[in-house]
């Protein structure tokens, strides 16, 4: 197994786990990232979907407590509540996932249009920082089912890349009338069925890479790892950081780190990969 593509496993499981959960796109880090590293071809887009399960366990693991205590209450209205909540947040992006993923992959997941997106992205989050947030659901438990519907369809617009999911979910909860706090949550918990399924997805439709090349395991093995620990800090930094702060800071990231992108690849600086 070349130790090149080793390190470049253990870079973008890093990338992955930090970035997932915090509303700057994980996907559009990873696209850039990979384009960087040469690490983009076939096994590259499905290494950055699958390492994506590492992420999600971290919060299976932070949560774990209360997700038991919730599997154990099934057949009970509060935890049946919660259940259908998420699945009924997870339908409208797993079905334009399924109807527009090609499309989406062949003309968006490069590093201009991210860049371009990240840039968006922020000044909508700028735009819902200012706005005067009337809190009526402070509790995730609280929410109703069409609150979750409204949630899911704010998710899908992170299948343009460079938007992002966790983004999407938390601003897309705040304007609904969610806390903060319960925005995030739900955004967490909601990322476990979206991004299971996508993995699964991912592994199905690439399932040659596994079955003919055990290096390839050793790749993904690598970046699932890393992606674990990596998301397990950032998702308890996140939860920190949102008890005092707003995401204003994270929008101001999106901005200047996009027009870096745009500016080295209009410049020439940098030869990122177009269309």
């Amino acid at each position: 197994m070349d130790l090149v593509v080793l390190f470049k496993a253990l870079i973008l499981g890093i990338v992955e786990g930090l970035t997932e959960f915090l509303p700057i796109s994980s996907t559009g880090h990873l696209i850039l990232a990979g384009d960087l590293l040469h690490f983009n071809d076939e096994r590259g887009k499905a290494f950055e979907i699958i390492i994506q399960a590492g992420a999600i366990l971290a919060v299976c693991w932070e949560y774990r407590i209360r997700l038991l205590h919730v599997a154990g209450r099934l057949g009970r209205p509060d935890a049946n509540r919660f259940v259908f909540n998420l699945l009924v947040a997870f339908v409208p992006a797993a079905v334009l996932g399924l109807l527009f993923a090609h499309k989406i992959k062949q003309y968006l997941f490069s590093p201009v249009p991210v860049a371009s997106a990240f840039i968006l992205g922020a000044f909508v989050i700028l735009w819902a920082e200012k706005r005067q947030h009337t809190v009526r659901v402070n509790r995730v438990e609280d929410m109703r089912w069409h609150d979750a519907l409204m949630v899911g369809f704010a998710q899908t617009l992170a299948l343009i890349p460079g938007t992002s999911r966790s983004g999407s979910t938390i601003i897309g909860g705040m304007l609904l009338g969610l806390s903060r706090q319960a925005a995030t949550e739900f955004s967490f918990f909601l990322a476990i069925p979206t991004l299971f399924a996508a993995t699964g997805y991912e592994i199905y439709k690439n399932r040659s890479l596994f079955i003919h090349s055990h290096g390839n395991m050793l790749v993904f093995a690598v970046g699932f790892v890393t992606a674990f620990i990596s998301a397990l800090f950032a998702v308890r930094a996140l939860l920190r950081y949102i008890s005092h702060h707003d995401f204003t800071a994270f929008a101001w990231y999106r901005i200047v780190f996009g027009f870096v992108v745009l500016a080295t690849a209009w410049s020439g600086l940098v030869d990122w990969s177009v269309g």
